[in-house]
């Protein structure tokens, strides 16, 4: 059957290794008519959704959060999703100073590695601009929709960070956290898991950004992205910390900032370079602005959108 659009969303179902994901799922299969598929992934449940515009929402389960077992996981991604414009891993954010209360999209890669997976710029606006109007909707003023720095999950399982490319679908990580009164916070599930639907709902052109220094969570970043006044989105986050990590300062480094561009699918409109990076770093990624003829600017200048040399 031909459809309009495809995405695939992946979901840990142990609730000792994800709070987020078994919610989120029981929640569209409460909500939603799914249809169970004939065949299985790695011997779990798929089941599909198809929308009104004809998109194809199709929902995996699996045991272990897919990052956390991608050596296995990619093959059968290849096998069986390759066709799709655009992937999610729903789970729950956490870790040392993490936010709380917060429901986030952002893209994947290895700053450090300069390994990055496909993204696509409009899928993850459309994703936050669900969630935050949805958060409006449901009156959960206490949370915030956020976009984060560029990473992957199975870094802290010693991955093997080659194969976050070898997907070649986008692909983003969706997140409620960073406690279990987040993640079991049933209008936060209800929020994440009807966005889902609404990966596709916009497909006006967007200005796309690469946004480079700053700390994991830069609150100017997300805000510019939800805005719905300005069709602003975000390619890939690299913060201060990872860029000093890899070496980004380094001219046989430089290679990886343009690896980082051709993951991103559509064309940079402009660099972000956040005040406290170093100079070394800020001359480097100016040097790619020139490659690409597009022009950098500071972060605060992100407050006011309708002043951005992009347009």
């Amino acid at each position: 059957m031909n459809y309009n659009k495809k995405a695939v969303y992946f979901f840990c179902t142990d609730y000792e290794r994800d709070e987020v994901a078994p919610r989120v799922l029981n929640y569209l299969k409460n909500n939603y008519p799914l249809n169970l598929r004939d065949y299985k992934f790695d011997n779990k449940n798929i089941y599909d959704y198809v929308d009104e515009d004809n998109n194809l929402f199709t929902y995996v389960e699996t045991d272990k959060v897919l990052s956390y077992d991608y050596d296995k996981y990619i093959p059968l991604l290849n096998e069986l999703f390759t066709d799709y414009d655009v992937a999610g891993v729903v789970n729950w954010h956490g870790g040392e100073k993490a936010p709380d209360k917060i429901l986030t999209v952002h893209s994947t890669g290895d700053v450090v590695g300069g390994v990055f997976a496909p993204s696509n710029p409009s899928y993850l606006r459309n994703l936050m601009v669900s969630m935050e109007k949805n958060r409006i909707l449901n009156n959960l003023e206490d949370f915030k929709v956020m976009t984060e720095a560029t990473h992957w999950t199975g870094t802290i399982r010693d991955g093997d960070i080659n194969l976050i490319d070898k997907y070649n679908v986008p692909l983003f990580d969706i997140e409620i956290g960073s406690t279990l009164d987040s993640w079991s916070n049933e209008v936060a599930v209800k929020i994440l898991a009807t966005s889902l639907q609404d990966v596709f709902s916009d497909e006006d052109p967007v200005k796309t950004l690469l946004l480079t220094g700053g700390m994991h969570f830069e609150e100017t970043f997300s805000n510019v992205i939800i805005d719905r006044d300005y069709k602003i989105s975000v390619g890939h986050v690299l913060p201060s910390q990872w860029l000093v990590q890899g070496e980004y300062d380094k001219d046989e480094n430089y290679e990886l900032l343009k690896k980082c561009v051709k993951s991103i699918d559509s064309k940079i409109d402009g660099i972000v370079i956040h005040d406290n990076l170093k100079s070394a770093y800020k001359n480097q990624i100016k040097k790619l602005a020139e490659e690409l003829d597009v022009p950098t600017f500071k972060h605060k200048k992100l407050r006011n959108p309708k002043d951005l040399p992009i347009w």
